[in-house]
């Protein structure tokens, strides 16, 4: 861990497409706390979490939205899109103010940031798209690609994936409630599939009469029994000692929930959002991990599901930092970009009169 003797002010920008970020960000937070006042822009309006954050800023932000079949709403989203709000909150987001920008694939604060040539700690997931060395499908999204790599820019990277295929990317962040965890088995399988609505996915389910599914949905706020489907409202708790005691995780192909079933050593099916090329180039990284993948759901789902119920389960995730780690990289790397530098004759860090030493 870093010593500093100033408590810094740290702004924190999530994106809140999905549930994903929120999560990481609610992981992360006692961490940041530790060095100093942490404020939270929020920027997005769909995922499901209740964002348990120090929430100072907020905004629609960019979002993504989701149709009942697997694919992305483009007339939902160009609908949501405001370029004139976006321009006038990035002029006002004061990121002159803090001593560290921490910005989680958030567009308004990149925007922001390079306004007021402000540095920034470009931190997550996204980040790891910066290197050409990341996995990617055989069939190559060019533009996929250029937003991955231009939708949230910052002046430095520390990139999470699965595996370090580059010197800045790093181990997922997963929650401590999992890395506590002992993992059983109860016969159930958790699913989340967001990108589908609750109809699709009963109805395909329901087919495999002999499995028991607990499927975490948008819509309920109670629990609901169909048959050998139980619907459950969405909730971190729930999802994880679902989880935590299931045989096997159907989700989408996103980053923390397939990379909290391979460190549990759970049997991982995932199905990508179509047109979302970050999740293509998980699905393919994940194929390492001898995780199924499968594009949709259609006639041949239940024979999928079946097949993959009898196959081995996926290799374990192995990490490699630890969170502390992580962000003490995060709080280095960002004090670093405001000039602070060790001197060699104390090896403490000097920024005028403040200092930090590692432990």
């Amino acid at each position: 861990m870093l010593y500093l003797n100033k408590k810094i002010k740290i702004l924190y920008a999530v994106q809140a497409t999905g549930n994903g970020h929120i999560a990481r960000a609610i992981q992360l937070m006692p961490y940041l706390e530790q060095y100093g006042e942490v404020d939270v822009f929020l920027s997005g309006s769909n995922s499901n979490l209740d964002a348990a954050l120090p929430v100072k800023y907020r905004s629609k932000g960019l979002s993504l939205f989701y149709g009942n079949r697997g694919g992305l709403d483009y007339l939902k989203m160009w609908k949501e899109l405001n370029i004139a709000r976006i321009w006038k909150e990035a002029r006002e987001l004061p990121v002159e103010k803090y001593d560290l920008v921490i910005n989680d694939f958030e567009s308004i604060t990149s925007i922001a940031c390079k306004l007021k040539k402000v540095p920034s700690i470009g931190f997550g997931h996204q980040a790891s798209f910066i290197s050409d060395k990341t996995p990617k499908p055989k069939k190559r999204d060019f533009i996929g690609e250029w937003v991955l790599k231009h939708y949230a820019t910052a002046t430095d990277y520390i990139g999470l994936h699965f595996e370090a295929y580059d010197n800045f990317i790093f181990s997922p962040i997963i929650k401590d409630h999992i890395l506590a965890a002992t993992p059983s088995n109860e016969g159930h399988i958790s699913v989340y599939l967001s990108h589908y609505s609750d109809e699709v996915v009963v109805e395909a389910l329901s087919k495999c009469k002999d499995v028991s599914f607990h499927v975490f949905s948008k819509k309920v706020k109670t629990t609901v029994q169909k048959g050998n489907i139980t619907l459950m409202p969405i909730s971190n708790e729930g999802f994880n000692k679902s989880m935590i005691s299931s045989a096997g995780v159907i989700t989408g192909a996103g980053f923390e929930t397939p990379a909290e079933a391979l460190y549990l050593g759970k049997k991982l099916l995932c199905l990508p959002i179509r047109g979302q090329y970050e999740q293509l180039c998980n699905a393919a990284a994940l194929q390492r991990f001898n995780v199924k993948i499968i594009d949709k759901i259609d006639e041949g789902f239940k024979d999928s599901v079946q097949k993959w119920l009898s196959e081995p389960n996926a290799v374990p995730l192995v990490l490699h930092q630890s969170t502390q780690e992580i962000v003490d990289m995060v709080i280095e790397k960002g004090l670093e970009q405001h000039k602070v530098a060790p001197t060699p004759e104390t090896g403490y860090y000097h920024n005028q009169h403040d200092s930090l030493s590692l432990a």
